[in-house]
């Protein structure tokens, strides 16, 4: 019983901390170019999204490729000396993360970070859900 206590109070004090979340929780960090090639779609320039709002994801995202063009949704959730912004940014999967083991569960492009951090080297804790 009093586990049961403990883990509705750490569970509290965490919904105060972070709001409601809806999707998955994972690590975000930002990635500079160069940004080809990539997995998906090799050099192709025209695979970018408008405002360069993509993504380069894990292995777990990365479903032997058919994350390739999938959107996500995410915002940030938490992070050393307060980093986030308010809102939330949508991107498009572009590449497998390059380096292993990858340092995060989503690399952002430098404009997609900027868009929910104020901390451009900050790892940061987002929700994402696939849109």
């Amino acid at each position: 019983m009093v586990s049961m206590t403990i883990t509705v109070i750490v569970l509290s004090l965490l919904g105060n901390e972070i709001g409601s979340v809806l999707g998955d929780i994972g690590t975000a960090t930002s990635y500079e170019p160069p940004y080809l090639p990539t997995k998906c779609n090799g050099n192709r320039e025209d695979q970018f999204p408008p405002g360069n709002l993509f993504v380069s994801v894990s292995e777990g995202l990365w479903d032997n490729g058919a994350a390739c063009g999938r959107r996500y949704r995410l915002r940030c959730l938490s992070g050393n000396n307060k980093p986030c912004k308010d809102g939330t940014v949508d991107v498009r999967v572009v590449d497998l993360c390059r380096k292993s083991p990858c340092p995060s569960t989503i690399l952002l492009s430098s404009d997609a970070f900027s868009a929910v951090s104020s901390s451009p080297t900050s790892k940061i804790n987002v929700e994402y859900f696939q849109i």
